[in-house]
C-alpha cells in the first residue's frame, strides 16, 4: 500500500468541504467519482466520514490501482468500488466504471497541475457528461489567477512542475471557469485551504 504524508496532511480539510456541500444531499446515496486517486487515501478517509457516498476511484497507474484495491482489503471498505483504470484525457467512451448522468460528485485532488492541458480539457468535458443535473465537480490544487502566480512559494512550484514536464503547471482558474461554461457547469465557489491551495466547486446546471 502507497502512502502520501500530503494525503495525510490535507484530508481533513478536503473532507470538511465535502461535507459541507453534500451536507443537503446526505439523506439519500451518492455516486462519487474520483478522478486520479493515487494512493486511496483520500477515498478511504471520505467513505469512512461519509457513508451516504459510494466512492468510483481510478487512475491511470497500476501501482496506484494495487494501492487502492489494498485500502479497500485493509479498511472493509463497503463503499467503496474496485479502482478502474480512466485516463481523464479520453473521451467519455474510454471512461471506465461511469456513464452519463451517473454521478452525483466527481472529485480531482492535485489532478490539474500534475497533468496536461488535454487532461484539463478531458476532465471537465467528462464531468459536463457523467455528472446529474445539479452534480458538483470539485478541484483541489494551486493555480493561477488572470495568469497570475503568487506568493513566490507558488511560482517556484510552478517553475518545478514545467521542468519536470513542460506540459505540467499551476492551471489558471479563469481557463478552468471557461472550462466548465463550455461543458454546461459553472464555478459556484472558490475555498480557501491550507498553504496556499484553493477548493474550486463547480455546479452543472
Amino acid at each position: 500500500m502507497l502512502l502520501s504524508s500530503q494525503a495525510e496532511r490535507n484530508w481533513e480539510g478536503l473532507c470538511s468541504v465535502l461535507e459541507d456541500v453534500l451536507e443537503d444531499q446526505s439523506h439519500r446515496q451518492l455516486l462519487a467519482l474520483e478522478l486520479g486517486s493515487g494512493t486511496g487515501q483520500h477515498v478511504m478517509r471520505f467513505a469512512q466520514k461519509m457513508p451516504f457516498v459510494t466512492w468510483q476511484p481510478s487512475d491511470i497507474k497500476d501501482e496506484a490501482l494495487n494501492s487502492i484495491k489494498a485500502c479497500i482489503t485493509a479498511t472493509h471498505a463497503k463503499t467503496i468500488l474496485q479502482p478502474v483504470h480512466l485516463d481523464a484525457s479520453e473521451p467519455l467512451e474510454k471512461w471506465t466504471g461511469v456513464t452519463s448522468d451517473s454521478c452525483d460528485v466527481i472529485v480531482a485532488i492535485n489532478l490539474l497541475q500534475y497533468s496536461s492541458f488535454k487532461t484539463a480539457q478531458g476532465a471537465f468535458k467528462g464531468a459536463g457528461q457523467v455528472l446529474k443535473q445539479n452534480g458538483l465537480l470539485i478541484t483541489y490544487g494551486m493555480y493561477a489567477i488572470n495568469g497570475t502566480i503568487t506568493p513566490s512559494c507558488n511560482e517556484n512550484l510552478d517553475a518545478e512542475l514545467r521542468r519536470k514536464n513542460p506540459e505540467w503547471g499551476l492551471p489558471d482558474i479563469d481557463v478552468l471557469r471557461q472550462l466548465a461554461y463550455e461543458n454546461g457547469m459553472r464555478l459556484e465557489r472558490m475555498v480557501e485551504m491550507e498553504e496556499y491551495y484553493k477548493c474550486l466547486i463547480f455546479r452543472k446546471l
